[in-house]
Order: structure tokens, then sequence, then C-alpha cells
């Protein structure tokens, strides 16, 4: 199982990083270790290196058959259901790791930071590049996304990855973060909603 996520997908939250709206050349692809996924509703347990740590919330893909060199317009076949996801990111680290041109691996592929909600058909939604999610802190919401306002889209973001990496059942491809991102806190409650649907829910320790 492989773990793909996309970075700088959405057009605001490049100006949060980055202070700039822009739309990167071809999609940002890195992966994280199969060890970095955490499902289940298990706790976060935000790590003691990192001095801030920041939830980002994202649609999720699944990957229901093998791919490769995928042609965009058959892209749809290749997955059949969505979720929310948190892609949590040592923030601290990945400063200076780009400031440095370095990888990313640490800053995003470390252990448990790949949150994976309940899975949804994807049949059970009308468009899946026009639904809204978002995350909730204690209760309260701190981040909102439509997939409409993805860069890339899935498909094309399927048919760009199956280029380079063999998909296979099974896989995880974290589509890109909205703006709004921002740090947790030991004991912070997260829920994560799809649309109408709760589907992740967890805590930080």
């Amino acid at each position: 199982m492989k773990i793909f996520a996309v970075g700088m997908n959405y057009i605001q939250h490049n100006k949060e990083l980055d202070g700039a709206l822009y739309k990167p050349e071809r999609p940002v692809i890195f992966t994280k270790a199969d060890s970095a996924l955490l499902k289940d509703g298990k706790p976060f347990f935000i790590p003691d290196w990192s001095t801030q740590v920041d939830y980002e919330t994202e649609l999720v893909v699944r990957i229901c058959r093998l791919g490769k060199s995928i042609p965009e317009r058959f892209a749809h076949r290749y997955y059949d259901a969505v979720t929310v996801g948190i892609d949590f990111t040592a923030r601290d680290w990945q400063r200076e790791a780009r400031e440095k041109g370095q990888p990313w691996e640490i800053c995003k592929g470390f252990d448990g930071s790949a949150v994976i909600g309940q899975w949804v058909e994807k049949e059970k939604f009308r468009d899946v590049q026009a639904l809204h999610f978002h995350l909730d802190i204690n209760g309260q919401t701190v981040q909102e996304g439509c997939t409409s306002d993805m860069l890339y889209k899935i498909d094309e973001l399927v048919s760009y990855i199956s280029q380079f990496f063999t998909l296979k059942t099974g896989d995880l491809l974290y589509t890109g973060t909205p703006v709004g991102v921002g740090p947790v806190k030991i004991n912070d409650h997260l829920e994560g909603w799809l649309e109408e649907r709760k589907v992740l829910e967890f805590n930080c320790k």
C-alpha cells in the first residue's frame, strides 16, 4: 500500500504558505510511509521533536484497481471511495527543508501523520469534484474546502501519478489542502466532515 499526497493544490493555501497566488507547473507529488497511516479513530501523538505540527484537511481517494499510464478520461474507473483525512505536517521541519531544497519525508511522512476517516463510496455523490468538506477542532470549524477549487482535479492527479508509479488496489491519494491550516495541541478533539457526514473523529495526545 502506497500513500500519495499532493502539495499546493488550492490557490488560496498557496498564498497562505508562500504569500502568492499561483498554480504549480505540474502537480507537486510526495509520498508518506505506510507507518504514517492512522485509522479507526486512534489518537494522534504529537511528536516531541517538532515545535509546530499543523493539520491539513484533505479529500482522500481510494484506488481500487491496478493501473499504469492511465489516460485521464479513464481515471475515474481506478478509484471507488472517498473520505476526509488529515495530512499532519511538522511545519518547522518543512520550512527548513524548503529553504535548503531538501526532501519532505520527515516533515510529512512520520508515524501517524496520515489520518484517514471512514470510506464513502463515490457513487453516493453526484460529483466527486464538487464535494464540500471541513474540519472542526473542539467543536469549532477551523478549515473548509470544496473539491471544485482544486488546481489539479482528481482524474488529472490519478493519470499523472500513474505515469511514474504503478497504482495498486488499496493505494491512497491525499488530494491537497485548502486555506486554513493551523497547529494542533495536546487534548484537541478533531472531527472531519464530508458534506453532511462525519467521517473522522480522534483526539491529539
